[in-house]
């Protein structure tokens, strides 16, 4: 596989759009969010750059947008919201914007009630699954990929009942404290479910991929942690992001590593540098892997 980092030094007027998913960023992955700031970095080094997506569990848990926006109010201090940790990763979403970068967020399964008021301090837009995107002559279909996943029969009943309208309403009008117990109480009844699942049922389903490519001419979605190319019909593929991870993190030089997606186009003109009209034959997606050595 190709890395990111050969592309962007090669051929940065080509790539027009970046795709990632399941960075699963928190405070207490540091080396993550590190490596988070410095993809925003190669981004805002992308002359050709129009949009980048985040397809799903930008965050490890997020329990609503007053987690960071109780910041911006009342008496809390400047200090205080520039010593926060999500405080630089808003400054250079919004510079990215700025430039002139669409940034279009995805709920995944551990982010879902993030709002749109928070996408507003930089500038993004949050929006639905499935959405898509033109790539040349094909239609990706684009998701989290969690609801592909229809052998897991008890999350799938868990997904419905959290993506209910009423239940974030429930949620959000509790205190952030009980919500900080909801969400680790549920991430241990998930950890110690997931322990017992075999592999496949956390898997996608090979129908429900089938079901959800019919309109589309390729399929692309995180949520599994298996990043790879599948043929998911005789003529259509399904592509799947991988997870943000911490390897060698015991030795002199630990590194983030992770699966992303990019849309690179040969043409170079300014019309086609304020469009995100990809139709062109020369447009095409493909995966990428990214690293960041920590320092």
């Amino acid at each position: 596989m190709q890395r990111f980092n050969h592309l962007i030094t090669t051929r940065p007027h080509q790539v027009r759009q970046v795709l990632i998913s399941d960075l699963h960023l928190s405070p207490q992955e540091p080396a993550l969010v590190q490596a988070f700031l410095a993809l925003l970095d190669d981004c805002l080094a992308l002359p050709a750059l129009t949009r980048l997506f985040i397809l799903g569990d930008w965050f490890e848990v997020w329990l609503g947008d007053d987690m960071y926006l109780s910041l911006l109010k009342g008496k809390r201090s400047e200090d205080e919201q520039m010593a926060h940790w999500l405080t630089p990763l808003i400054a250079k979403l919004k510079q990215l914007r700025i430039n002139g970068c669409e940034i279009l967020v995805m709920h995944g399964n551990r982010d879902f009630l993030l709002g749109q008021p928070f996408c507003n301090l930089f500038g993004g837009e949050l929006i639905s699954e499935p959405y898509t995107l033109t790539v040349g002559q094909q239609n990706y279909r684009l998701e989290h990929g969690d609801a592909l996943c229809t052998d897991d029969k008890k999350y799938q009943l868990f997904r419905k009942i959290m993506r209910n309208r009423l239940t974030q309403w429930y949620l959000l009008n509790k205190s952030l404290e009980k919500r900080l117990a909801i969400a680790d109480n549920m991430r241990k009844k998930s950890q110690q479910n997931n322990a017992t699942k075999a592999a496949y049922i956390m898997d996608v389903n090979d129908e429900a991929v089938r079901q959800a490519i019919t309109d589309s001419d390729a399929l692309l979605h995180g949520h599994t942690h298996r990043p790879d190319i599948h043929q998911a019909t005789a003529d259509k593929k399904r592509y799947v992001l991988g997870d943000w991870r911490l390897l060698d993190k015991d030795t002199r030089q630990p590194k983030v590593s992770a699966v992303i997606g990019a849309v690179t186009d040969d043409e170079y003109s300014n019309d086609r540098l304020n469009s995100n009209n990809l139709s062109s034959d020369d447009a095409e997606f493909g995966l990428f892997e990214f690293e960041f050595f920590i320092r």
